[in-house]
């Protein structure tokens, strides 16, 4: 650790920097959430395939034990069930609250631990919109709202200056899980410690007043605003809002209103008592939250809507057959996608996805994707599924055949939950596990 930083904790910790620096010396706190838009709490824990403890960060945040190993090759998280998550990092969207049918923006959302949080709570109702600057971890994104089988959503990957410009008061709730100097992530984030100094923190404080203020616009009056970070730098947690709030007179901060980790630094001109700061002490690896609502009125941009697709004979005769959840559908360049509200037109912005990419028109045949099959709004819908039995499970995820006298597309499942599709002669089922996701162990 650079002495620097050590210096800034003696300081801010007092008589717990003791207790701070023996943390260093122990693994990294590790956790899991059980994704409920794929399987229910007590489901999952009946299954029992690993040791859970429940973290006070969130009802479905559990600790995972250190030692454990093989779960990203695992069947529960291969299938969505579960996304690895530091618990503390679940912390924020417990102060943020999403509701069924709330229009929620997550505008820093890589890799998607926050996002698919906020869709479980969604439970498919209302408006995800997921954003990523950053090219390649857009990308990560999104394939971790594909697994756990995220459907009323839009990934995009823009500036949050030019997404918030076209989003003017879209958004009940809006998370800000800012870039930052990462000072909690340090003992599994070598680069972070490696990158850190004074004069990063402040280059960090300067993004984050800028990712505001442009969250700022998409919040609609009485909307909530939520800002998290995983740094415990005053200068980027409360000075940022008391900055942020000395900009922007008709926003107020309210209290967190949890009973997980302690009350904010003082001396910063903000109510410390409101926010909410999680040290290595408190369960967790460090998260910094606070809660804001706007009361002045907002512009709002116009909402433009896609007129829906007429299924080609193709697709029809394949979602007959198959089954899937009411929805509408998009095509673009030859691509259907499926959401059961309206597409929405945004300009001039990259979109990784919007709703399901259910599949593919090729030379007048629908070949499906493998997200079809994870969205968890399908799932009560298959007309024909085939429940991998415990010796044909590694089986599959290693891309092999399977027995089974079956026609046509087929829902996999694993526990009862889709983790992918193939495809039936009558005597074997030849797999579409993405080959890229095939695994050999778990």
């Amino acid at each position: 650790m650079k002495q620097d930083f050590l210096d800034r904790m003696k300081e801010m910790l007092n008589d717990e920097y003791v207790l701070y620096l023996e943390t260093l010396q122990q693994p990294p706190y590790r956790g899991l959430r059980i994704n409920t838009l794929k399987i229910g709490i007590d489901e999952f824990q009946k299954l029992d395939l690993y040791a859970l403890k429940p973290t006070p960060f969130a009802k479905d945040s559990f600790y995972l034990d250190a030692a454990v190993s093989g779960v990203g090759n695992h069947p529960s998280h291969l299938s969505g069930m579960i996304y690895l998550q530091e618990p503390s990092a679940a912390s924020a969207v417990s102060v943020l609250d999403p509701q069924e049918n709330d229009w929620v923006l997550d505008l820093c959302a890589a890799p998607g631990g926050k996002s698919t949080q906020i869709a479980a709570r969604l439970n498919n109702t209302g408006f995800l919109l997921s954003n990523e600057i950053e090219n390649s971890r857009a990308n990560i994104l999104l394939s971790n709202m594909e697994r756990c089988g995220v459907s009323e959503m839009m990934v995009s990957n823009a500036s949050p200056a030019a997404l918030c410009e076209q989003v003017k008061g879209w958004f009940d709730k809006v998370l800000v899980d800012a870039p930052c100097s990462g000072e909690g992530m340090f003992k599994k984030n070598a680069k972070a410690l490696e990158d850190w100094s004074i004069e990063h923190v402040k280059a960090c404080q300067s993004r984050q007043l800028h990712i505001l203020d442009c969250a700022y616009q998409a919040l609609k009056q009485e909307g909530v605003l939520v800002y998290s970070t995983c740094t415990y730098a005053p200068e980027e947690n409360e000075l940022v809002i008391q900055k942020f709030l000395a900009a922007h007179k008709d926003m107020e901060l309210v209290d967190c209103n949890v009973k997980f980790g302690r009350a904010g630094l003082s001396g910063y001109g903000i109510n410390e008592a409101y926010v909410r700061r999680i040290f290595p002490m408190d369960q967790g690896e460090g998260h910094f939250i606070a809660k804001m609502v706007k009361h002045g009125e907002q512009e709002l941009s116009p909402i433009k809507e896609i007129k829906a697709l007429k299924l080609n004979e193709a697709v029809q005769d394949f979602m007959n057959k198959q089954g899937c959840a009411p929805l509408h559908f998009y095509e673009q360049q030859g691509k259907v996608y499926g959401r059961a509200a309206p597409f929405i037109k945004l300009d001039k912005i990259r979109i990784l996805r919007q709703g399901i990419e259910c599949g593919e028109i090729i030379k007048n045949r629908f070949e499906p994707h493998h997200a079809f099959y994870l969205a968890s709004v399908n799932q009560p819908y298959f007309k024909q599924s085939y429940e991998l039995k415990p010796d044909e499970i590694k089986t599959y995820l290693h891309g092999d055949v399977i027995n089974a006298e079956l026609k046509g597309y087929t829902a996999i499942l694993y526990q009862g939950v889709g983790i992918g599709f193939a495809k039936g002669d009558g005597r074997i089922l030849k797999n579409k596990f993405p080959k890229g996701l095939r695994v050999n162990s778990f």
